[in-house]
């Protein structure tokens, strides 16, 4: 009887699997994987990058429209070609390599195993030949095996088990409570990058230098976090509380001590791309493309803002604030367990938010409810720079940056979206690279906006 039935007509079957919605289920089943995890947000990163590329490389021949990225990420080759006069079902190649990479570069099979038995139940009922079916699926894995080996050559692993020496020198960073965890990937700033020359290419100027005089600039920056903390109001809480995005927050009550799992900053734009991508209906390709390039703005983001925090080894408000104002003042987030400068979720935040404004469109207004689910609410922006400016600014707010942290984390990350974009797309790479940075009032005026 199955070799009997009637096969459906291959662009039947092609525009049934490319559904984006496909995808958009791989997405999300990855970032539910990844907060099982627990991943540290740049290892997060990572695993969205290589993930969503294969995707991107798996299902780039059926469209002339969209080029490989071979050639245009460091140290990256083409991947294997598709036989010539063979019938692929490439939506199916491209979910099959996501599917592949995803479960390489993460821990919890049982997710994946439980995932796949559904999903790939969608692509059975859509009448594929048994041929196509096999092949497509055989170049999905193939993809994914290239892209692999592009990731173990990315010198992760060599980092894996270094340990932050503490200098105790005035101002440099210490472990922060309530946990006082050991500093996260202190060598981040070695992993190869996809687009930058290198982790140092747009590095930012050095921050306010450490002086507790009364009148100075970093005096003046202790003071504002302090008092914001004591004054903050159910907005200002809202928007911090929201934006937290901490995948493993601690929670001490006497003796006893529990923790939350919740969605990465990575994760957090992720959902973001995929929010917007559905509301804008746009094509399996064009999704895979803007999680991809989203994704590796991500990625280098964290290893530019990496390298800027353990060369400037600053200390975090918190000690500050204990060991010369209030010693009993605790922030309201939680404090994350690496230098201040400067504010990874400001670099990564406008990093992906510069590469979205391009492929998805300037001023284009979406609804965030992807942390709903996490108990963070629903808030609503004009454009991805209200989001990546207000995601900033939480920071502050939550009382575990400085402000100049965040500023140039900023604008830190707008240069490398705008790199990303260069360099992927072909578009010229100087637009923002000599571009003067605002005035404190205008970088600050998207702060101020109301975001609900």
């Amino acid at each position: 009887m199955v070799g009997c039935k009637k096969e459906a007509a291959p662009e039947v079957y092609n525009m049934q699997a490319a559904d984006p919605a496909l995808l958009h289920s791989c997405s999300q089943q990855l970032t539910n994987v990844i907060v099982h995890d627990i991943f540290k947000p740049p290892v997060a990163s990572r695993i969205y990058a290589y993930s969503f590329l294969a995707a991107y490389e798996a299902l780039q021949p059926q469209s002339a429209e969209h080029t490989s990225l071979a050639g245009k990420l460091n140290g990256f080759t083409a991947v294997p070609a598709p036989e010539e006069g063979k019938v692929y079902c490439y939506p199916l190649a491209s979910t099959k390599a996501f599917i592949e990479v995803g479960k390489a570069l993460t821990f919890n099979m049982e997710m994946w195993e439980d995932f796949e038995k559904d999903f790939y139940a969608q692509y059975e009922g859509m009448g594929i030949p048994a041929d196509v079916y096999e092949r497509s699926s055989a170049y999905g894995e193939q993809v994914a095996k290239h892209i692999l080996a592009y990731a173990g050559a990315d010198n992760y692993k060599i980092t894996r088990g270094y340990r932050h020496t503490l200098t105790h020198k005035a101002g440099s960073w210490v472990p922060t409570p309530p946990t006082y965890a050991e500093a996260c990937e202190p060598r981040w700033n070695t992993i190869r990058t996809f687009t930058l020359d290198s982790a140092a290419q747009f590095g930012p100027p050095p921050p306010a230098a450490y002086d507790l005089e009364k009148g100075s600039e970093f005096y003046k920056l202790v003071q504002e976090v302090y008092q914001f903390d004591k004054n903050l109001t159910e907005e200002q809480m809202n928007i911090a509380y929201f934006w937290d995005d901490n995948p493993f927050v601690t929670t001490i009550l006497g003796h006893a001590a529990f923790a939350e799992k919740k969605m990465t900053p990575p994760g957090h734009w992720i959902e973001i791309t995929r929010t917007v991508a559905q509301d804008q209906q746009i094509s399996m390709l064009d999704a895979a493309e803007a999680y991809t390039l989203a994704a590796i703005a991500l990625y280098d983001g964290f290893i530019a803002c990496w390298d800027a925090k353990y060369k400037t080894d600053r200390i975090r408000p918190v000690t500050v604030i204990n060991s010369t104002l209030d010693g009993d003042w605790m922030p309201f987030l939680e404090t994350p367990a690496f230098p201040e400068y400067v504010s990874g979720h400001s670099t990564i935040s406008a990093a992906a938010g510069r590469v979205l404004t391009h492929k998805l469109g300037e001023g284009i207004a979406f609804t965030d409810s992807t942390e709903h689910k996490w108990g963070h609410g629903v808030r609503s922006f004009s454009s991805f720079e209200q989001a990546y400016w207000e995601a900033s600014i939480s920071r502050v707010y939550g009382g575990i940056h400085f402000r100049d942290g965040v500023e140039e984390g900023t604008y830190l990350g707008e240069r490398i979206g705008e790199w990303v974009w260069a360099k992927t797309k072909g578009a010229p790479a100087d637009v923002l690279a000599n571009k003067p940075k605002p005035s404190a009032s205008t970088a600050t005026e998207p702060l101020k906006a109301s975001a609900k």
